[in-house]
């Protein structure tokens, strides 16, 4: 077994080239075949089988699906001359994910969010702490108002954001590209006035948001900035980045936008993904049990 470990890196190379499959993806196969390669050297007589049970005792249904995916990917890259060989083709994999509904902030809570942000800029502020509260305004309402992903909001380049027309390219997974309209003029202005300042900065790229170094901003650093104001704004403690996407989903469907635009907005690549939301919206559940829930009447 020890040798197919060696194939690795071909099989992630192979995965960069052929699947054009991004680098967060690639890092994600890396991490699951390297734990998995470490369980393999130090049980040499256990099998697949053995390793799933022992991940099932640490983590959720998703996340052994994710690393069994990742593994046959890479036995199918090792024996694609010898599909006998492979060791996976002996077993049948029947996991039942859990159903998980995507978590939310109350909009009063979004709300209070920006207001802790956006009330940063009336206190004394240093050069240093103008630009940062400048660029945080921009980046904490952008993931707002237009619910990408905070890899996606690290990604903008200069060369893709047309405030005439208010489109931005946004660069999601899988090197999928698709066009978000900047609909809030509010935000519009919030972007409009970190570009104005960003072009005083001594920025060698043209990478959107930076750091305090005026590097690329990474998504660590977006995710610092977003506990800071979750915290100050006394939101949900165990909100994430993750959670303001959610929150923008759930909302354009319960506010009566098509199932299949919102798919195209937030770029999944399967409309069932897009379905999970639906599930969150109650206020369209409220109304038609107002209206019709024959109970009512009796």
């Amino acid at each position: 077994m020890e040798d197919y470990f060696n194939e690795i890196p071909g099989f992630l190379a192979f995965c960069r080239f052929s699947k054009n499959l991004g680098e967060n993806t690639l890092a994600a196969y890396r991490s699951d075949l390297e734990l998995y390669a470490r369980f393999a050297r130090s049980h040499p007589d256990c099998n697949i089988m053995d390793y799933i049970f022992e991940l099932s005792s640490k983590h959720k249904t998703s996340t052994i699906k994710r690393h069994l995916a990742s593994i046959k990917q890479f036995f199918k890259y090792v024996y694609r001359n010898d599909r006998l060989g492979n060791p996976l083709l002996q077993f049948e994999f029947k996991l039942k994910s859990e159903k998980v509904l995507p978590r939310t902030i109350p909009v009063h809570g979004v709300k209070r969010l920006l207001s802790a942000v956006e009330r940063r800029r009336e206190e004394p502020l240093s050069r240093f702490q103008f630009f940062q509260t400048i660029r945080n305004v921009a980046l904490l309402d952008l993931l707002c108002s237009t619910g990408i992903r905070i890899g996606e909001a690290a990604a903008i380049r200069l060369e893709d954001i047309d405030l005439r027309t208010r489109i931005i390219l946004i660069h999601g997974k899988g090197k999928k590209e698709r066009l978000i309209y900047l609909s809030c003029p509010e935000t519009v202005d919030n972007l409009k006035a970190w570009l104005n300042l960003r072009k005083s900065l001594p920025v060698e790229h043209d990478c959107l948001f930076v750091n305090r170094s005026y590097s690329p901003i990474s998504i660590h650093a977006i995710e610092d900035i977003f506990y800071k104001y979750r915290d100050l704004a006394k939101i949900n403690p165990k909100a994430t980045p993750h959670f303001l996407r959610h929150t923008f989903a759930t909302n354009l469907l319960a506010n009566g936008a098509d199932l299949r635009a919102v798919q195209e907005i937030l770029g999944h690549s399967n409309i069932a993904i897009t379905e999970r939301y639906t599930e969150v919206t109650t206020t369209r559940k409220i109304k038609v049990l107002k209206k019709f829930n024959y109970r009512n009447k009796l």
